[in-house]
């Protein structure tokens, strides 16, 4: 029965992430081995590593999502909605029900991302593969490659900006409510910054006399 199937590999994923993050967060990320995680959840060691090749990953399970997740916004947009408006728009509702997507997170594991070089360099990786992903997003929605790439890397830099401050500001305890209101208006005047850049060229390109 498929539906069972993927209930039950759901289930065990995220017993065995739950399980790691807070081995993580008592103990420290690099010390923990997967072999005590998959104690801890009393699987085998290879269940664990099935389910998440990469360690890094068992703290950062949302990666598939925050990987597709501009992409998927542009592919899903309101017909006449552009791209950079839909991106626009899906950042300020994410802000308003303090995404886990933007960085909102307990104290302690915003911590936890900022001290591990390891969690670092995943999370650029990340962002590095959302920009790839929104690029493709971009040239199917009708973007040369060059503008999607470029429109791409603009906001992917955006979001990552933003998701790093989300995470200092959390880290140090402060409220998702200030912090929302914090990034609510550097959001906007980043893409107040990007705007004319997002448009096509021949908008803003100056009339000769």
């Amino acid at each position: 029965m498929p539906g069972l199937r993927e209930f039950n590999r759901r289930r065990t994923r995220e017993a065995i992430s739950h399980t790691a993050t807070r081995l993580f967060l008592a103990r420290g990320f690099d010390t923990v081995t997967i072999a005590e995680v998959a104690a801890a959840a009393g699987v085998a060691k290879m269940t664990v590593t099935n389910h998440f090749p990469r360690k890094e990953d068992l703290v950062l399970d949302i990666a598939d999502d925050l990987i597709a997740a501009p992409g998927r916004v542009v592919a899903e947009r309101a017909p006449g909605e552009s791209p950079p408006a839909a991106l626009h728009r899906d950042l300020f509702e994410a802000l308003d029900r303090h995404d886990a997507a933007l960085g909102f997170s307990g104290p302690d594991f915003a911590a936890m991302l900022l001290g591990s070089p390891a969690l670092l360099a995943r999370l650029r990786e990340i962002h590095e593969q959302r920009e790839d992903a929104l690029a493709a997003a971009l040239v199917e929605a009708g973007d040369d490659e060059t503008s999607a790439r470029l429109t791409a890397a603009y906001l992917t830099a955006t979001y990552r900006v933003l998701f790093t401050e989300v995470l200092r500001r959390t880290a140090a305890g402060e409220p998702d409510d200030s912090i929302a209101a914090h990034v609510r208006s550097t959001a906007r005047r980043a893409f107040d910054l990007l705007a004319p850049g997002l448009e096509p060229v021949e908008a803003t390109a100056p009339t000769r006399s």
